[in-house]
């Protein structure tokens, strides 16, 4: 693990309940133990030389460059072309439809983009084939995008593009109002009083991250005891709860936020709507268009999340890129991803995007430092990073993190009764 174990400390990474809980270790699967559940395919299971065409199953491409990667690798291999599969922004969805498609075996889903959070169940259930390390070298990559990858120490997808979270904010109204950039929750807020005390702009609002019920609200990862169990029901935890669940009752959170994911947020910060914002690192090639469609190009800035009562730490995220179990062309997937994770793809996907790569040179390539300057700060964020534990049940785990964050941020439910609840459906979940 790249995360620093601190003492209990309430962190804020993706402002999500699981974000807010107290830090003390990570938990799952890492490594060793007993064999994973359902067992996972051995390298010598797999044909991986048969070359023919393919699809490649990922989440919506906003940025318009994944066509063109994909156009590249066609251009440079007969035996087999990759199409590209299209599914819905939300990652919940996109999971549900790749489990399906392997329940009735589609052969022609091969390559997926498997977020970090399902590596364990994927593994575990057979989803994806494990990758033979004499074809897949993992030199070079940073060390929080392999672990994401593993399941008891065997790569089951190769590491693509990781992501840590960022603070997003209104530097043009920071500098207005002689404001230092907060690294806590109540100089964030001392920090809004004073802009919007000076702006009487009723549509600028101070913060907001990812409040959906849907797997944002989970970013952050299940936080476990050095034991291995869970570890929720505490007054740090309840603290960091309660403080998110008073900044949607004050308006420090604008009530519409309870329904945002990614996108949403991104739009409101990017309409000029939000002082600062929490969200993942794509974000900054959007804010700072100059076609007209952001209101705050040349207007912002990034810096690290702020935390409770100290500075904060970001949930891991990424995507890495996995060989369904029943492609019928694994051969042509295994070329497509060594294609895909090469430092001329990463980089060129990099400037594209603005996502974050898995390629530790990167993060000092002169390119990717002149049009992302804020990339040192990025690549802190990654490497101090909370990885969520690798639990098989996964889908279970995410719901009820889901239930209970939403209930108290909807008031339906006390913040110490809502950790108390998820303390105990957790412990059925995670052994």
């Amino acid at each position: 693990m790249t995360f620093v174990r601190p003492a209990r400390r309430v962190l804020i990474a993706a402002a999500s309940l699981s974000a807010l809980l107290v830090a003390a270790a990570c938990g799952g699967g890492g490594g060793g133990g007993a064999a994973p559940e359902g067992g996972g395919q051995s390298p010598a299971a797999a044909d991986f030389s048969k070359q023919g065409d393919i699809e490649f199953w990922t989440g919506k491409d906003t940025s318009g460059n994944l066509p063109k990667l994909i156009a590249k690798f066609n251009e440079s291999h007969p035996n087999g072309k990759v199409t590209l599969h299209e599914l819905p922004d939300e990652a919940d969805q996109q999971r549900q439809q790749m489990i399906q498609n392997t329940q009735i075996k589609n052969p022609k889903m091969a390559v997926l983009n498997v977020d970090v959070v399902w590596t364990a169940e994927f593994a575990a259930n057979g989803y994806v084939e494990a990758l033979p390390p004499d074809q897949f070298p993992t030199d070079g990559m940073l060390k929080a995008t392999i672990d994401s990858a593993t399941y008891f120490n065997k790569l089951y997808a190769y590491p693509w593009r990781s992501n840590g979270g960022l603070l997003f904010y209104r530097k043009d109204l920071l500098d207005k109002y002689s404001l230092e950039v907060p690294t806590t929750f109540d100089e964030m807020k001392a920090a809004c009083d004073k802009i919007t005390a000076g702006e009487n702009n009723p549509k600028l609002a101070c913060f907001a991250g990812q409040y959906n019920k849907y797997e944002g609200l989970t970013a952050g990862g299940v936080i476990v005891g050095d034991d291995g169990k869970p570890n929720v029901a505490t007054p740090e935890a309840t603290k960091g709860l309660q403080t998110l669940t008073d900044w949607f009752k004050d308006g420090y959170i604008p009530k519409a936020a309870i329904t945002w994911t990614e996108e949403e947020g991104r739009k409101a910060f990017q309409d000029g709507e939000l002082v600062f914002h929490r969200n993942w690192p794509y974000v900054y090639a959007f804010a700072a268009k100059t076609d007209g469609s952001s209101k705050v190009n040349g207007k912002f800035d990034v810096a690290p999340l702020p935390g409770i009562t100290q500075p904060g730490v970001s949930s891991l995220g990424g995507a890495n890129l996995g060989i369904a179990k029943n492609a019928e062309n694994k051969g042509t997937a295994v070329d497509f991803l060594k294609f895909m994770a090469s430092e001329e793809s990463e980089k060129s996907d990099t400037l594209a995007t603005a996502n974050a790569p898995s390629l530790e040179a990167l993060y000092s390539d002169p390119d990717v430092l002149k049009k992302f300057p804020y990339t040192p700060t990025l690549l802190e964020s990654i490497q101090t990073a909370k990885p969520r534990p690798k639990a098989v049940q996964y889908g279970d785990v995410t719901l009820a993190i889901q239930d209970a964050a939403y209930g108290a941020l909807q008031g339906q439910t006390a913040p110490d009764a809502a950790l108390q609840q998820l303390q105990t459906k957790l412990q059925t979940l995670i052994k």
